[in-house]
């Protein structure tokens, strides 16, 4: 059928009518895109030579079309014909007339764009390589066709440079030569092609060409054009193979320096040039560039300010003459006009390359505080735009390096060092230079020296306050000027809200007048952008002009209420626009009834009645549920009387609905309503509250059942109105309750409003204290002691009955101690029921003195002798906890103990922990320990006692005891725990490192400067010869760089190259032990592996400015991601931290980056591999696309080698719907979040 449709297809193109050719062609075309269309050999040659006979066809329109045919046909025929359809358009671009010659070229790269990889490839590439060489090196070729040859190169080495390895020496030689050629069009052809061909060429060839440019250029007597052009060959190959051209930069580096130092004043190209391929140094061969750094930003700083042609002599003090004068001075200084000056060229080099030092040298931030920043800043009065702009960028990103670095920094950094303190310094250099940006006429000017304000703010909130006089005159003019346009205002807006929200609302009293009329105005623009941005300022200029409620107010706000709220109310009524600019009338609305409710009484009537209608629009709901919740937590008891009850049923209604969001927005507000107005709201309104609530109930969602609960508290409170209130939530909510108290999820803020529920219930009216305990007490009995899940359970259960007891009073408290300890005497030491007694008596223990209970000590140490571990660990628990209520009584009794009992030392020692921890906790809460100076000896006598211990479990109980103990008694513990590190004892050695690393905790302590000042001692201990020692300095570096990393900052530079020498595989460390009929590799350093890597994530994230990530990524990283699975999957995490703020130094390996990253996504497990394995690999291979998808989202170009992995092994198949599925999560979570689910 589809050579007989092309039989008569090629019968038209045959005829003489144009008309006629023209369709059949587009028929012919129309057949061959069509995936069922078959050729046998006869139609097959046929058409391949119609088609080649059509290109040659008088009507451009026709040619045009056999273009087109050749990328269908080519991947339909055999692989002869596509290489004499290669031979023939060879042939015609060689000797063929031009018009021939034009339509051949493009001939040519359509069939090498769409020829099939493989062996079609291979037999095109072998035929064509020879005939583009011989094209490109003959002296006869014409200008012309040398142009279409290196263009149809450029291409076929883009796709096939690695299928031309036999010939990439003799393509080197030729490109070389055509680097001289007189044509400057040809030499940047050359240029292009020498950098596709050094992607896929030996280091040994790449090494040979780059000394054959290096040498021209040691060459004094080359023509300048020559130099240039050798130049930007160096920089193209730099892009083009990142740190492979690292070898080559001690000799070209100081070469470049001469020419741009040296180059005739005339020669700004040349300069250009030089600074180009220093920029391309710095971001793609960062690791080898380290050595000529600080040079070449010194060289970017002295040509940022290169302008040979233009003097301004003006000195600065004269700048602040008055505004018309330096209105005139700005426009003479605009007229100046040179079409000849290329020197802007020269500056807008020199400042690419000061900000590929910044982006890339997060650790160089203090040195280029003090060099770049003031240059950077008296550059802002740049005169061409365009390097204006480059320069503001170069700006923002140190601001945004200093936000990076800064980002988590504890209070024990140096302030006067630090680069927030230096920031701070020059602001008012800033906010002069900026002001005068901002009174220019160009609006591209405008925009960019907002966007540096607002970098500015978020990485030094609260830094503007003295200079807010000056800067309000920008901000009206930006938004008043008829000039202005949409992105100058959203600029202005965008910044004037985030200056609003960091600084203090007193600041903007004076200036409130100059900025809500042209902001209100702003909130009646017609696009929607600009509308919603200025409703977002509204937002904050309420917040400002009453912070808070004092009587008098402190600034006179009156005036402005009526404005505001007419402008705001406009938008709110419109039902003609856009949702962004809805919702933020919306919750403008609700500020402005929560702050200003008191001065719009009568324009509540119409405004109440309209959130409502906006909350029963589906569209709008949650915005409004959100706006209600605002005015119901005002302090100014707004009334709210005429749709309290509507608003509460709509809520309710909220409840079952499928969106988390709006229940969870639904189940706050509701709360904040009956707070406010419980004596108000109807009982049927409550009842109908309790039936949805109990349904949102569940471990499946423990944020929802910890707002319900919270809800369900609230409603129990005003018994007043509300006396039903308990019997309604006993008979609907307390059942599932009961069942959520069983969870092994269950945890952190749901379980304390748990047991806040359990406290409110029992208070609440008619309700049996003894039914409730035993309704609780009943859920935990019924369950097994063993497994994780039901040890949760009975710690949760444990934790509301204590709660319980408390808030129903001494007496009851008292009974169920006494029935506690009864169930523990009678009992065998094996069931629930004695189980779940410890664990209360421990919760109860720790609220309240017991010691009114006699021998309840004897009692609990009874269990230790259980066969059940988990009672044992009760009894250990419930003994500290009780001893924490009496400490005088019941602490000696442990130490006494300790010492007697041998066989009970690790379980004793786990109550003396619980004594310390509590002690650490409590006392940091009420400010005084209970703790006696006799204690504590005995305590560390007793624990340095058994540092030596044989098990490492003991040894852990006590380095946590040690911990905690010296955050009590820090002048005392650290010398004692420093002496220590250098004990003969490998054991003891570990466990002062890891006891050290318990006093690093995230609050300020004063332990803190203790232990910075010996800190090195315990650190430097990451070389010891123990490997259990080592692992315990990392884990104790890691803990301080991520809860305090001043303490540690200083001393990086050591401890890095010893962290990093712990993530190398040791083969001293990997053992074999024989199982008989199989071997097992042990790998004792893996352990230690992971958490170096892990370490170096953390550091990472709190001390970036210390680390040079180059030398971290190449061998190190390298070598991670290759590694076992448990060391690959915190480095997939590594990699996408380092894409996402050090990409240039990502960037500058890629290449070395994929052969790893594609074994990983590739790996697939055995046949016979159990369901854990396959999941593990799974993770993996997730873990691995994420980091991926990191590298894929780096700004800059990818190497080609990248863009080949990225198309034909990620995108593909099943591995293509697993990276879309994490590039969609990437999309929707954002890059913070995406790291966590590593």
């Amino acid at each position: 059928m589809a050579s007989l449709a092309v039989g008569l297809i090629l019968e038209k193109i045959a005829s003489k009518d144009k008309d006629f050719r023209y369709m059949a062609t587009s028929d012919l075309l129309n057949e061959l895109q069509k995936d069922s269309f078959k050729l046998d050999t006869d139609t097959e040659r046929k058409v391949s030579q119609i088609v080649l006979q059509q290109l040659d066809d008088a009507s451009g329109d026709i040619s045009g079309l056999a273009v087109k045919c050749l990328a269908p046909l080519v991947k339909k025929v055999h692989e002869g014909r596509v290489v004499e359809i290669v031979e023939s358009l060879c042939q015609k671009l060689l000797t063929g007339k031009e018009q021939q010659r034009d339509t051949a070229s493009i001939a040519l790269k359509t069939v090498v764009a769409d020829i099939p990889s493989g062996n079609v490839a291979q037999s095109v590439v072998v035929y064509l390589t020879p005939k583009l060489i011989k094209g490109i090196t003959n002296s006869d070729t014409s200008t012309e066709v040398k142009s279409e040859c290196l263009d149809i190169l450029c291409d076929v080495l883009h796709r096939f440079g690695s299928l031309m390895t036999i010939d990439h020496e003799k393509l080197v030689k030729a490109l070389l030569m055509q680097l001289n050629l007189p044509r400057a069009g040809l030499r940047k052809r050359a240029i292009q092609c020498l950098a596709t061909l050094a992607t896929t060429m030996s280091d040994d060839l790449l090494a040979k060409a780059t000394a054959n440019v290096v040498q021209i250029l040691k060459n004094k007597d080359v023509k300048p054009d020559m130099i240039r052009t050798n130049i930007q060959m160096i920089g193209a190959f730099c892009r083009a193979v990142g740190y492979r051209f690292g070898p080559h930069l001690n000799e070209v580096v100081p070469l470049l320096f001469c020419y741009c130092n040296n180059a005739s004043e005339n020669d700004d190209e040349l300069r250009e040039n030089s600074l180009q391929a220093l920029e391309s140094f710095i971001l793609r061969c960062p690791r080898d560039v380290a050595p000529h750094t600080d040079l070449i930003l010194d060289l970017g700083l002295k040509y940022l300010s290169y302008d040979p042609n233009f003097t301004d002599d003006m000195d600065e003090d004269q700048a602040e003459d008055m505004d018309g004068e330096e209105d005139e001075d700005e426009e003479s200084a605009d007229e100046y006009s040179d079409d000849e000056d290329m020197s802007w060229k020269v500056r807008r080099a020199a400042a690419k390359c000061v900000s590929a030092v910044i982006s890339s040298r997060p650790e160089m931030l203090a040195t280029l505080y003090v060099e770049a920043s003031p240059k950077l800043i008296e550059r802002f009065k740049e005169r061409e735009e365009n390097v204006k702009i480059d320069v503001y960028n170069a700006f923002i990103d140190l601001l945004r390096q200093t936000g990076n670095v800064t980002k988590g920094s504890g209070g024990l950094a140096n302030p006067s060092s630090s680069p927030l303190h230096i920031l701070q310094q020059e602001v008012p250099k800033v906010i002069k230079s900026l002001n005068k940006q901002l009174r220019e006429k160009s609006l591209k000017t405008k925009v960019g020296a907002f966007s540096v304000l607002k970098e500015l703010v978020m990485v030094l909130p609260n830094s503007l306050s003295e200079h807010m006089g000056s800067l309000v005159p920008g901000i009206e003019k930006a938004l008043n000027d008829k000039t202005s346009n949409s992105n100058l205002k959203i600029e202005a807006l965008v910044f004037t809200r985030l200056i609003m929200a960091s600084h203090s609302p007193t600041v903007f009293h004076p200036h409130i007048k100059a900025l809500s009329e042209p902001v209100l105005a702003a909130v009646g623009e017609r696009y929607y952008k600009v509308t919603a941005e200025a409703l977002r300022v509204c937002g904050e200029l309420v917040k400002a002009i009453r912070p808070n409620f004092d009587n008098p107010p402190a600034f006179n706000f009156v005036p402005f209420v009526q404005p505001i709220y007419n402008a705001i109310f406009k938008r709110l009524t419109a039902q003609d626009q856009d949702q962004e600019v809805k919702e933020c009338a919306i919750s403008c609305m609700g500020l402005v009834t929560s702050i200003l409710g008191d001065h719009l009484k009568k324009e509540l009537n119409t405004c109440l009645p309209l959130l409502l209608e906006r909350l029963r629009n589906e569209i709008t709901r949650l915005t409004a549920v959100k706006a209600f919740a605002t005015i119901a937590e005002s302090p100014l008891s707004i009334d709210l009387s005429p749709v309290l009850e509507q608003v509460v049923t709509e809520l309710t209604t909220f409840l079952r609905k499928a969106n988390r969001t709006l229940r969870q927005a639904s189940l706050c507000t509701l709360n904040s309503l009956l707070t406010a107005y419980s004596n108000k709201i109807s009982p049927a309104s409550y009842k109908s509250i309790v039936i949805e609530l109990s349904s949102l109930i569940s471990d499946a969602d423990l944020h929802m059942t910890a707002l319900t609960l919270e809800l369900c508290c609230t409603m129990m409170v005003d018994e007043k109105h509300h006396s039903n209130a308990g019997a309604a939530i006993r008979e609907r909510v307390l059942p599932q309750a009961l069942v959520l108290v069983k969870s092994s999820l269950l945890q952190g803020q749901a379980l304390q409003t748990l047991q806040a529920f359990f406290a409110a219930l029992v208070l609440s009216t008619n309700t049996s204290f003894d039914s409730l305990l035993e309704a609780l007490l009943s859920t935990a009995r019924t369950a097994s002691p063993g497994g994780p899940a039901s040890k949760q359970a009975f710690h949760s259960t444990a934790q509301c009955a204590a709660v319980l007891c408390l808030a129903a009073g001494e007496k009851m408290c008292s009974q169920t101690v006494s029935m506690l300890l009864t169930t523990l005497r009678s009992s065998d030491g094996t069931d629930a029921a004695q189980l779940l007694s410890l664990l209360c008596l421990g919760e109860i223990g720790r609220r309240r003195d017991l010691s009114s209970h006699s021998n309840i000590e004897g009692v609990v140490i009874r269990s230790f002798q259980s066969p059940s571990e988990e009672i044992k660990a009760a009894a250990s628990y419930a003994l500290g906890n009780i001893a924490v209520g009496n400490l005088a009584q019941y602490l000696p009794f442990i130490l006494s103990q300790i010492d007697r009992q041998a066989k009970l030392q690790y379980l004793l020692l786990h109550s003396l922990k619980e004594v310390i921890s509590r002690q650490a906790m409590d006392g940091e809460a009420k400010g005084n320990m209970d703790l006696q100076d006799a204690d504590v000896q005995k305590i560390l006598s007793l624990l340095f006692t058994h540092c030596e211990s044989e098990e490492e479990g003991v040894r852990n109980v006590v380095a946590e005891c040690l911990g905690k103990l010296a955050l009590i008694e820090p002048e005392k513990l650290v010398p004692a725990l420093k002496e220590r590190t250098a004990s003969p004892s490998a054991y003891t050695r570990a466990t002062v490192v890891i006891a050290i690393k318990y006093t690093i905790v995230e609050r300020p302590q004063p332990i803190d400067s203790y232990v910075k000042s010996c800190i090195s001692s315990f650190l430097l201990l990451i070389k010891d010869v123990d490997r259990h020692v080592r692992r315990a300095a990392v884990s104790a570096l890691s803990t301080a760089a991520h809860n305090k990393p001043a303490l540690v900052k200083e001393l990086l530079p050591t401890l890095l190259p010893l962290l990093y020498d712990q993530t190398v595989v040791k083969k001293e460390l990997i053992r074999t032990v024989d199982l008989g009929p199989f071997k097992h590799i042990v790998d004792d350093g893996l352990e230690l592996r992971k958490g170096a890597f892990e370490c170096v994530d953390t550091l990472l994230d709190s001390c970036l400015d210390q680390i040079n990530p180059s030398f971290f990524i190449t061998p190190h990283l390298l070598s991670g991601l290759a590694d076992h699975y448990d060391v690959k999957m915190p480095c997939h995490l590594i990699l996408s931290k380092l894409a996402a703020k050090c990409g240039g130094a990502v960037l500058a390996v890629m290449d070395a980056l994929v052969e790893p990253l594609e074994k990983t996504i590739q790996h697939k497990t055995k046949p016979d591999a159990v369901k854990q394995e396959v999941d593990r690999n799974e993770d993996m291979i997730r873990s691995a696309l994420r980091a991926i998808d990191s590298l894929n989202r780096i700004s800059g170009e990818p190497t080609p080698r990248f863009k080949a992995f990225m198309n034909h092994v990620v995108k593909v198949g099943s591995l293509g719907e697993k990276y879309n599925v994490v590039r969609h999560e990437s999309d929707t979570l954002g890059a913070g979040d995406i790291m966590d689910l590593n």
